[in-house]
């Protein structure tokens, strides 16, 4: 696959990650460059005016791994709600991948370990924002 899909952002949850980008050390910012650039490109849309089957922090997303074949749902979150069972954080690279993507849309995503991972969204259990929690 050799584009990447589009992708949508609300403009809360932009703010949100650009200052927690902006927090870091340039070393450690220069980890999450593929974050950057999905950001970059990220058509950003007002809370009110997410479409729902748009993946989004905080929502609850079932995904399929297509490099092993594995299903998994998980709840997209900042990094200090991380760590809970069911969570990924935007920082970890599966999380970055999800940030935007509409469900059936997929996205082919840089691995820590140099390899890469197909994430497939199969669908959106929770969305903040289609459930009217907009400034959550």
């Amino acid at each position: 696959m050799s584009s990447k899909p589009s992708i949508t952002v609300s403009r809360l949850d932009l703010e949100r990650i650009e200052a927690l980008l902006e927090r870091m050390t340039p070393a450690q910012a220069e980890t999450y460059a593929p974050l950057v650039a999905e950001l970059v490109r990220a058509e950003v849309v007002e809370p009110a005016q997410m479409p729902p089957n748009v993946v989004t922090m905080n929502s609850r997303v079932t995904f399929l791994d297509e490099s092993d074949g594995e299903q998994l749902s998980l709840t997209l979150v900042y990094p200090t709600n991380a760590g809970a069972t069911g969570t990924v954080s935007i920082l970890a690279p599966v999380g970055s991948a999800l940030l935007g993507l509409a469900v059936g849309q997929q996205i082919a995503w840089p691995t820590p370990d140099g390899r890469s991972r197909t994430l497939k969204v199969l669908g959106i259990e929770y969305q903040p924002e289609a459930a009217g929690d907009l400034h959550r």
